[in-house]
């Protein structure tokens, strides 16, 4: 789950992790009072769940209240169209007004989990203030790289060592280091997925703060923040996402016209693959769960079906725990309720698959039925 920065600097407050101040505002009556406490000189940024902010017109660095107000006139409501945001951009509903500093160095500072080695690590860069991405794929001996033990956590000479790798010197280490340790206490308390300060800045008088910040918390810990849940802003995320979240389905809206019901993830991303090879491009990644039921089914069915972008459908079940009967029912019921034409693939194995194919060639609403994935792949794309 993705917050809003003001939201992920209000968590890192509580950690000891050093912020600008700063204040959220939704109107610019309310940013032009931010901006005079803060003595005038603020920076307002839009508060969107994408990066490239600045380059989309959503930062401003102003010079006092009245130009605060007038910034954020301009800013709320906007569509901001960043690299992030896709063509459509999001519209800006607030903006973080916050004191503006005298920057001398900027860096990237950012935790997360390494999946090869199954820890969590600490990335640091001299080049901050730029997409990671390319400094990864231009120069990757820039970042530097501490592995966390979990059984010991960051210990202090790995943040030192990180801070005198950014060739920070005196004060400016041990305040650092210090930083380091914090926002990693923060990402394992919070349960986050994503940790990122960038750019991570030293100021003209030797403080190091985080200038901007991502915190994108794992969906599995939530069930131990139900104070996260409040954080949740339903208008930065796909319409038919939020949707599917109702249902706890994992769907992912693609920019393909192929859409996909599948059950089980490692499944799911193999019937995606085949998709592809077979010379299509999938509409969505929707996994139904190992246990999906009639009215699970059904369910994904009418959120695939409102995307107008659908043009066919493969339902890809293995029936393991599930019955593959029940998921035939599923289908045929959601067939019959939302009258639609779009042409449905129907690959069923695993428990009772005979009986739901016969379920499916007896039920006269067309289905076609696949007898691998193969198959299924090559016949849904054929019906395009």
């Amino acid at each position: 789950m993705k917050i809003h920065e003001f939201q992920a600097k209000d968590l890192l407050r509580r950690f000891g992790v050093a912020v600008p101040e700063g204040g959220v505002a939704r109107t610019p009556e309310e940013a032009g009072e931010i901006a005079a406490s803060l003595g005038g000189r603020v920076v307002v940024k839009a508060q969107i769940h994408a990066g490239g902010r600045g380059k989309g017109g959503g930062v401003r660095l102003v010079e006092d209240a009245d130009a605060a107000t007038a910034a954020t006139r301009e800013i709320i409501g906007m569509q901001l169209v960043t690299h992030q945001t896709g063509p459509g951009g999001q519209r800006v509903k607030q903006v973080l007004v916050e004191a503006a500093s005298d920057i001398d160095r900027e860096f990237y500072l950012g935790i997360t989990l390494d999946r090869t080695q199954n820890r969590v690590v600490v990335m640091a860069s001299r080049e901050g203030g730029v997409e990671i991405e390319k400094v990864a794929a231009r120069s990757p001996e820039k970042i530097l790289v501490e592995t966390v033990d979990p059984s010991v956590g960051l210990v202090p000479f790995q943040a030192t060592r990180l801070a005198f790798g950014l060739g920070l010197e005196g004060a400016s280490v041990r305040q650092a280091a210090h930083f380091i340790r914090s926002l990693h206490e923060a990402y394992a308390a919070a349960d986050c997925s994503l940790a990122e300060i960038n750019p991570l800045v030293l100021t003209t008088t030797g403080d190091v703060l985080a200038l901007d910040a991502k915190i994108n918390f794992d969906d599995s810990g939530l069930y131990r923040h139900q104070d996260q849940m409040d954080l949740r802003d339903v208008d930065e995320e796909d319409e038919l996402e939020v949707e599917a979240s109702k249902y706890d389905l994992n769907y992912i809206k693609l920019d393909g016209n192929i859409g996909c019901i599948v059950n089980g993830a490692g499944l799911a991303m193999a019937t995606m693959d085949i998709i592809k090879l077979a010379g299509a491009e999938p509409a969505n990644f929707l996994d139904v769960g190992g246990g999906a039921s009639a009215e699970t089914v059904q369910n994904g069915y009418r959120i695939l079906l409102s995307d107008p972008n659908v043009k066919a459908i493969l339902i890809n079940i293995f029936g393991g725990i599930v019955r593959c009967d029940r998921v035939a029912e599923g289908v045929i019921q959601a067939r019959q309720n939302l009258e639609t034409t779009v042409p449905t693939v129907v690959r069923l194995a695993g428990t009772n698959a005979n009986v739901a194919a016969d379920m499916l060639e007896k039920s006269s609403l067309q289905f076609v039925v696949a007898t691998g994935l193969k198959d299924a792949a090559e016949k849904v794309v054929a019906t395009l």
